[in-house]
């Protein structure tokens, strides 16, 4: 341990003074801060400035018995054990900042196998920023909000290319991509021991139980009070380990529905547990006030599988896959061609759309150097982002192309175009979002089932590489 623990008899006693006085001081104001509460949430809204500082024992009571529970308690997660062993600063720092990243809007059991493989493949700063997009996206596929992996990309050439070095503060580590005030705080105090709090989701909910406030935690204002307060708790001599265990407490034992009370190392200084003791109709779980989620809205896609076959031996040759755009969802991410919808359209609408997008962007309609040998609806398949439901309806269509994949090539859009021709293989072991997993599974369901009429798999034969082009202006 880099700090020694503090002595249990000291603990105790100090802790035992501190709780005597807290207590007396929550009593007195357990049916004040209630009645206050009670008023906050027929109002709807409270500003957060009339909420109580942290008083200096109580910070301190808090630490030293936050601190304990977490040396004991703490759960063995990789990016904590390379912060930990690891003498280089720059090193520990980018294992940190990649383990936060990852750790946005998603759950730890998901995380751990992606950040050892990410860094398995990019042990440093210096190794992530020689990659290129392409490879960065493969490896973060099925993570999900895919510009984080875009912004660890730009940040890391952004840093070497300035600096060379991880930037030590928090003013300095915002100045690159995709770091904001959590980011740079976590990174900050873990790797470089600033004194600085940071708040996230499981923080929020701790502080807001702690302190009793019913305020809508998504407003400017009690946002600005929570760090206020993280700030005031905040270890001075492990700031690191400190906002880690606040984390940890929010995400293993405080948690949304069914907090562990009981086994709470702070228990005792948390006001919203002494005002559900006095007030049957109160629960520990009122705090922080539920905020309706905005609705998601409704989008509508129409998605072409487009396989090519061989005109001779009526073997698959691969299918068509598209580079989205640089920028927005999803952005470089390798898709099948599709068409973005303005509302939910007949069968009839929604091809007449695709043959459009095939016509202008790859010379692909019916005619002398393309037959169309088959085109099926597969199905429906609804895949939901934060914000959007995506409802996708999915045709296999089969492509007799004369002259190969070269005929793609006859056509320029007005925009840049990247694509490219795969086989099943391929398309395998690409790093794939995992809507258009589905819709390849849906069709490789559909062609199992339908396989007399469909061709043989390009696994049947040796086949060349990739066929892998960009569509240019002229």
């Amino acid at each position: 341990m880099l700090f020694p623990r503090l002595e249990t008899s000291w603990k105790s006693e100090y802790r035992m003074e501190g709780e005597t006085k807290m207590k007396k001081r929550r009593e007195s104001r357990g049916s004040k801060l209630h009645n206050e509460n009670q008023g906050r949430r027929r109002g709807g809204v409270c500003g957060g400035g009339d909420i109580e500082d942290f008083f200096s024992e109580e910070a301190i009571n808090i630490r030293a018995c936050l601190l304990e529970w977490y040396d004991n308690n703490q759960r063995d997660l990789p990016w904590r054990t390379k912060a930990t062993i690891n003498d280089n600063d720059d090193r520990r720092a980018y294992a940190v900042w990649v383990s936060e990243v990852m750790l946005q809007q998603t759950r730890v059991a998901a995380v751990v196998d992606y950040y050892n493989r990410w860094m398995h493949k990019w042990p440093s700063l210096h190794h992530l920023a020689q990659a290129s997009l392409e490879e960065v996206n493969d490896m973060w596929a099925g993570l999900g909000y895919y510009r984080r992996a875009r912004f660890l990309l730009e940040g890391a050439k952004m840093i070497v290319e300035q600096r060379g070095r991880f930037p030590r503060t928090v003013s300095n580590l915002k100045k690159v991509p995709g770091i904001g005030d959590y980011t740079a705080g976590a990174i900050a105090s873990i790797a470089f021991k600033e004194v600085v709090p940071v708040v996230d989701g499981n923080v929020v909910r701790v502080i807001a139980r702690l302190k009793a406030i019913s305020a809508n935690p998504k407003e400017s204002s009690t946002i600005k009070t929570l760090w206020k307060l993280a700030a005031q708790l905040v270890d001075p001599c492990r700031p690191g380990d400190f906002n880690q265990a606040l984390m940890e407490l929010g995400a293993t034992i405080c948690s949304p529905l069914n907090p562990s009370c009981s086994m709470c190392p702070v228990s005792g200084h948390c006001n919203a547990l002494s005002i559900s003791k006095l007030h049957e109709k109160v629960l520990v779980t009122d705090y922080p006030l539920k905020v309706i989620k905005a609705k998601q809205r409704h989008e509508f896609s129409a998605v072409c599988v487009v396989e090519l076959i061989n005109g001779q031996d009526n073997i698959s040759e691969g299918f068509l896959l598209v580079k989205r755009l640089h920028k927005g969802l999803l952005a470089g991410m390798w898709e099948f061609p599709s068409v973005v919808l303005n509302k939910e359209s007949e069968a009839s609408t929604r091809r007449e759309a695709i043959d459009h997008l095939l016509k202008k962007s790859f010379k692909l309609h019916p005619g002398p150097a393309c037959n169309v040998v088959t085109r099926e609806n597969v199905g429906e398949y609804v895949h939901v982002f934060s914000h959007i439901r995506l409802k996708m309806y999915i045709e296999l269509m089969l492509i007799q192309l004369k002259g190969e994949t070269n005929v793609l090539c006859q056509k320029h859009e007005k925009k840049n175009i990247s694509w490219k021709c795969v086989d099943s293989k391929t398309i395998s072991s690409m790093g794939l979002t995992s809507g258009v997993r589905k819709v390849y599974s849906m069709i490789e369901k559909y062609k199992q089932e339908n396989s007399p009429s469909l061709p043989l798999p390009t696994a049947a034969r040796t086949r060349k590489k990739p066929t892998h082009k960009k569509l240019k202006s002229t």
